[in-house]
């Protein structure tokens, strides 16, 4: 993809993370790609983030639900977001075999290192719950998840006190301009063949939310690739690109100095905004 082809994409990202924090009236004053490359204007984005941050940890009850629906409400047909196919050799090895050798590893900061399989998760209490997904780029849609808590998994493992955020990471690639590796505009040269892993992060109240859900199932059946299996984040207060899909290793820090650009995400290093409450 051309430099400035790449850097209106960037540009169109950020200003839609920006959007995610509510702050249109901004946008609306003056919303250019010149603007949005601005130091100053990201600045005052990062601020008002920050703020809306601050204020819904504030004002929120910690365990505040997200709205769930009946079944009468599920999609005909949810739409997949992000990757639906990713090629990375390992992972494709892994669905070969139904991922019955998959393993999910949790460590970091934590005093008993995991090892689970989805024998194991399935093994622990598990919940379901009818919830909207809501995208960054403006469509939403309803289905029923099942999973297990990250909760459930956390205690299991043992949270060190110096960690400050739980980390995903991910077998599905991105590319340096932001299309994930099955993404084929008719551009052979546009797969993101060997890009850089998705990751995301989140900090513990969201960790412990009763509605943050590591899932495995979609509207009573088994998780499919193109939504994330085996396994997938689901935050009940929070927008579709915090919802990494493909996990593979959750990681507790307490920086995000070692990963990407230190801003937590994937699409956070490309401009959009850590926190994506809604």
């Amino acid at each position: 993809m051309p430099q400035n082809e790449r850097k209106l994409l960037i540009s169109r990202r950020r200003l839609l993370g920006f959007g995610a924090v509510g702050a249109s009236s901004l946008l609306l004053a003056g919303c250019n790609d010149s603007i949005s490359e601005n130091p100053k204007f990201l600045n005052v984005i990062d601020k008002a983030t920050e703020l809306t941050y601050r204020a819904q940890r504030l004002i929120l009850p910690r365990d505040k639900l997200a709205p769930e629906y009946s079944e009468t409400d599920i999609a005909a047909e949810f739409r997949p977001n992000g990757s639906t196919s990713p090629s990375d050799p390992a992972y494709l090895a892994l669905a070969k075999n139904n991922f019955v050798d998959w393993r999910l590893q949790v460590d970091g900061l934590v005093e008993k290192p995991l090892q689970l399989s989805l024998a194991d998760l399935h093994a622990l209490p598990a919940k379901t719950q009818i919830t909207r997904h809501d995208c960054v780029e403006g469509w939403s849609c309803i289905g029923k998840w099942t999973g297990t808590p990250l909760s459930e998994v956390l205690n299991r493992a043992g949270v060190k006190p110096q960690a400050k955020y739980v980390l995903f990471h991910c077998a599905d690639r991105f590319n340096a301009a932001g299309y994930p590796d099955d993404y084929q505009p008719g551009n052979p040269d546009s797969i993101a063949k060997g890009g850089e892993h998705y990751y995301e992060s989140i900090d513990f109240v969201d960790a412990y939310h009763p509605q943050t859900l590591l899932a495995y199932d979609l509207n009573g059946q088994t998780l499919p690739i193109a939504y994330g299996a085996p396994l997938r984040l689901r935050l009940g207060r929070q927008l579709g690109y915090k919802q990494a899909k493909y996990v593979m290793r959750i990681e507790l820090v307490n920086s995000f100095a070692r990963f990407g650009s230190g801003k937590g995400g994937y699409w956070e290093d490309l401009g959009y905004q850590w926190y994506a409450g809604i």
